[in-house]
């Protein structure tokens, strides 16, 4: 393992890589681009973000409002994902049955769609 160094960097250089975190798709190339763990890059956008929202309420409420609008549509969107899937799951087997009861002679216990 690679040695450790134990840097100190100043407000302007975490302020400089978050507003880059915040522009970039990949974060850990950005993180090996810069030489700086990808962990200690979201701690400086963490700690930021407290000090803005003390500095700048106004602004970071409509932005805290959005980020709480996105997160919440996220949430709902990967429950409808979790829905789907489940009910693909449930035709699946829904027709598996009904194919194997077509072989034996024996009445399907759904009717076909006529779709």
């Amino acid at each position: 393992m690679g040695k450790r160094q134990n840097r100190r960097y100043t407000k302007d250089y975490k302020r400089t890589v978050v507003e880059r975190m915040k522009q970039c798709e990949n974060i850990r190339g950005l993180a090996v681009e810069l030489g700086v763990e990808r962990r200690l890059m979201y701690k400086w956008r963490d700690q930021l973000e407290e000090v803005g929202s003390e500095e700048v309420p106004a602004l970071n409420s409509r932005e805290s409002a959005l980020r709480k609008e996105v997160n919440q549509l996220k949430r709902v969107l990967a429950d409808k994902t979790l829905e789907v899937d489940f009910f693909k799951g449930a035709l699946q087997k829904v027709e598996a049955r009904r194919q194997q009861s077509g072989r034996s002679g024996a009445r399907a216990s759904t009717t076909k769609s006529g779709k």
